[in-house]
C-alpha cells in the first residue's frame, strides 16, 4: 500500500501522523511511504530521518492525496484538505465529527473511508488511540491553567500550590477518565486542592484507592458542581462519551458564582466543549473571558508539545496502521471489531451511531457498510 503523510496545517499544529520510525516499520512491511518536506522539522523529525528510514520525500500536500491510498494524519482535516479526498481512500487521523457538520458533510461527499482515532477501542472498553494524547492533554490542562491564573493573563492571581503560611488553590476536576486523572496527578503535584467529579462509583472508587486523601473525590450531580463552583480557582472539563458531542456541565449562569479571574481550561473542547461558554481557541490565542472567568479551549492542546505528543501517538497509531495496510482497509476492519469501531464514515455514509445521532444523518452499522 502507498501511504501518505502531509504537513498539519492547523494552527500552531507541529505534530505528524507518523515518526520515521513508524515509516521504517511500515517499510518493513513492504509498504511505502511519502512524507511532506518538512512535515516534521520543527520537532526535529528532519527530511533526512525520514529518507534514512526508507520514505520517499514530497514537495506538495495535493501530491500525497493524490497518490496515496491511505493517508495518517493527526488532525481532522481541513476543508480544503477534505476536497482532495477521493472514493476508496482511506483517512486515518483523530476527526471529532459530532460538533463538526462542516467537516462530516465534504468526507461524506469526498466518499472516503474515514476512520477516527479517538473511537477505536480495545478488549477493555478503552480508547487506545485517544488514551496518549488524553494523557498529555490532562498534563497540559494544569500548566495551562496555572498560567491562566496569573494576574498578568488575567487571571486571580493564585499560585497553584501556595507557599508556607497561604492556602494553596482550589481545583475542581470534572470527570474521572484519563485526562481527568492524569489532570488530577499534576495538580496534586503541584500542591493543589484537589476535587474530582465523575458518576461512575468503580471508578471513583478505583481512584479514592490509589490516591486516599490526598484528593477529594465526589458523585457528580447538578447541586454539587453548582456548590464546589464557588470555592473553586480552576475547574478542568475532562468529560467525554465517544464520539458524541460533550454534555455541558457548567451554564453561564454559574459562572456568577465563581470568583472573578478564576480559569475554566475545557479538554473536551474537540467534541463541543463541556461548558456553556466554550468556544474552540488556539495556542496563538488561548484564552478569553466571559463575565469575569478566564477560558483557555485549545482545541489541540497536545500540539504545544508536539515532539512528545508525536511519538506518543505513533506508538499507539502504528499497530492498526499496520493492519490496515496489509490486509487493506475493509479486511483489516472486518476481522478486528475494536478497529471496525473506529470507522465514522465510508463511501458517503455515517457508520458512527453516535455521529449521525448528534448530526441527523442516518446509521449505517460498520459491518453492513463494509459487506
Amino acid at each position: 500500500m502507498l501511504i501518505g503523510v502531509p504537513k498539519e496545517i492547523k494552527n500552531h499544529e507541529y505534530r505528524i501522523g507518523l515518526t520515521p520510525a513508524g515509516a521504517r516499520e511500515l517499510i518493513a512491511h513492504g509498504h511505502q511511504v511519502m512524507v511532506q518536506r518538512d512535515g516534521g522539522k520543527s520537532i526535529g523529525l528532519t527530511d533526512e530521518l525520514y529518507e534514512k528510514a526508507g520514505a520517499e520525500i514530497v514537495d506538495t500536500p495535493e501530491e500525497i492525496f493524490e497518490r496515496a491510498e491511505m493517508i495518517i494524519k493527526v488532525k481532522e482535516p481541513q476543508p480544503n484538505e477534505c476536497k482532495m479526498l477521493r472514493k476508496g481512500q482511506v483517512l486515518y487521523t483523530y476527526l471529532h465529527l459530532a460538533p463538526d457538520p462542516e467537516q462530516t458533510r465534504l468526507l461524506v461527499e469526498s466518499g472516503c473511508t474515514a476512520i477516527a482515532y479517538e473511537t477505536v477501542t480495545d478488549r477493555t472498553g478503552g480508547l487506545p488511540l485517544l488514551a496518549p494524547m488524553s494523557e498529555v492533554a490532562g498534563r497540559m490542562s494544569i500548566q495551562a491553567g496555572a498560567h491562566a491564573l496569573e494576574r498578568a493573563q488575567g487571571g486571580s492571581g493564585v499560585l497553584l500550590g501556595g507557599v508556607p503560611g497561604v492556602r494553596p488553590a482550589e481545583v475542581m476536576v470534572l470527570g474521572g477518565g484519563v485526562v481527568g486523572l492524569h489532570a488530577a496527578r499534576m495538580a496534586m503535584g503541584l500542591g493543589a486542592n484537589v476535587t474530582l467529579f465523575d458518576r461512575s462509583l468503580p471508578r471513583l472508587r478505583y481512584i479514592d484507592e490509589l490516591y486516599g486523601d490526598r484528593l477529594t473525590t465526589l458523585y457528580s450531580t447538578h447541586d454539587a458542581v453548582e456548590e464546589y463552583l464557588s470555592e473553586t480557582d480552576l475547574v478542568i472539563g475532562a468529560v467525554l462519551i465517544p464520539g458524541a458531542s460533550a454534555p455541558k456541565l457548567v451554564t453561564r449562569d454559574q459562572l456568577a458564582l465563581m470568583r472573578p479571574g478564576s480559569v475554566l481550561v475545557d479538554v473536551a473542547i474537540d467534541q463541543g466543549g463541556c461548558f456553556e461558554t466554550s468556544k474552540a481557541t488556539t495556542h496563538q490565542n488561548p484564552t478569553y473571558e466571559v463575565d469575569g472567568i478566564i477560558h483557555y479551549c485549545v482545541a489541540n492542546m497536545p500540539g504545544g508539545v508536539a515532539r512528545t505528543s508525536t511519538f506518543a501517538l505513533t506508538n499507539a497509531t502504528l499497530p492498526f496502521a499496520v493492519q490496515l495496510a496489509n490486509k487493506g482497509a475493509r479486511q483489516a476492519m472486518l476481522d478486528d471489531e475494536h478497529l471496525r469501531n473506529g470507522l465514522n464514515v465510508h463511501e458517503g455514509r455515517i457508520t458512527y451511531q453516535a455521529v449521525a445521532r448528534d448530526l441527523g444523518y442516518d446509521y449505517v452499522p460498520a459491518t453492513q457498510a463494509l459487506g
